[in-house]
């Protein structure tokens, strides 16, 4: 009786370690990163030069910047900067519309920007628009799996310092107004990667010093309708959720042959385990049987 509890006993904790072992091969999940999304109505970089340059002031302005993961929306229709008109507020840009919007999700991620009826002035020059637009508008759009796109779109005339002028895409455009400044202009403005698309409507470079009193002298960077985004990243390949029972057939290959010959897998070490146990607890049953009868 101890022989074949010892024979029952090793035999189920041996069959018992391999399904124990084949648990912990589960199942690998990741998150997938949902993408990212930028847009800016306006953003400037230009330095002002006060009283003849005894005074510098950056005219650092961005109207209607929003990012995403989050999504999100904004509808200024001004950007003001203080500090540079006498100390009251100058109002660098006024619109009829002017939003910019960023939206992500599982499948993609999206920014836009329409400014509409826009007018831009910059110290200096408070009667004089350094540039008027009747619209614009820039989309970014990368969706998952998809090659992401972006656009510029103008409509509507544009007048520069005054003048009216007409845009193309691909070349610069330049506008002198002798003895108040010179504006070099960018429209439409795109890039694309695999993963990535980027736009702006309108790029200006801006040199302006009215009658060269140099009352205030203006020079920098001036960007309209900015947009980014980015598509999600795609989630790693997902392990098996399960392996199959190992398919045991006779064993009649042969001497010497390989283990892989005879259909044997992972699991065969616990089969012969259990086996050996088997037969070695046998063999004592038998043994100590003999022993009781003589």
């Amino acid at each position: 009786m101890p022989a074949r509890r010892f024979t029952a006993t090793a035999a189920a904790t041996v069959l018992a370690a391999g399904p124990t072992v084949l648990a912990g091969a589960g199942s690998a999940h990741a998150t997938a990163d949902h993408g990212r999304a930028s847009a800016v109505v306006l953003r400037t970089g230009l330095d002002v030069s006060l009283l003849d340059k005894t005074v510098n002031v950056p005219l650092a302005v961005s109207l209607n910047e929003v990012r995403a993961p989050q999504s999100a929306e904004r509808t200024a229709l001004t950007a003001r900067l203080d500090g540079v008109d006498g100390g009251q507020p100058f109002s660098v840009l006024r619109a009829d519309v002017a939003s910019a919007k960023a939206t992500v999700s599982a499948s993609g991620a999206e920014a836009s920007t329409n400014l509409t009826h826009a007018r831009i002035h910059v110290p200096g020059l408070p009667l004089l628009s350094l540039i008027e637009v009747g619209q614009v508008t820039s989309k970014a759009t990368c969706e998952a799996g998809r090659k992401p796109v972006a656009s510029a779109t103008l409509l509507g005339g544009v007048t520069v310092l005054g003048k009216k002028v007409t845009l193309t895409v691909g070349g610069p455009t330049e506008v002198k107004v002798p003895g108040v400044g010179e504006v070099r202009l960018d429209f439409s403005k795109t890039r694309t990667t695999s993963r990535t698309a980027a736009a702006s409507a309108l790029e200006l470079h801006v040199s302006v010093n009215p009658l060269k009193l140099n009352v205030a002298d203006v020079e920098g960077t001036l960007t309209l309708g900015s947009v980014t985004c980015e598509s999600p990243a795609a989630a790693p390949a997902s392990a098996p959720a399960s392996v199959s029972a190992p398919d045991i057939k006779p064993q009649g290959a042969p001497a010497g042959s390989g283990l892989a010959e005879t259909g044997g897998t992972s699991t065969t070490p616990f089969v012969v385990g259990a086996a050996v146990v088997l037969l070695a607890a046998g063999g004592a049953a038998v043994a100590l049987g003999r022993r009781h009868r003589s």
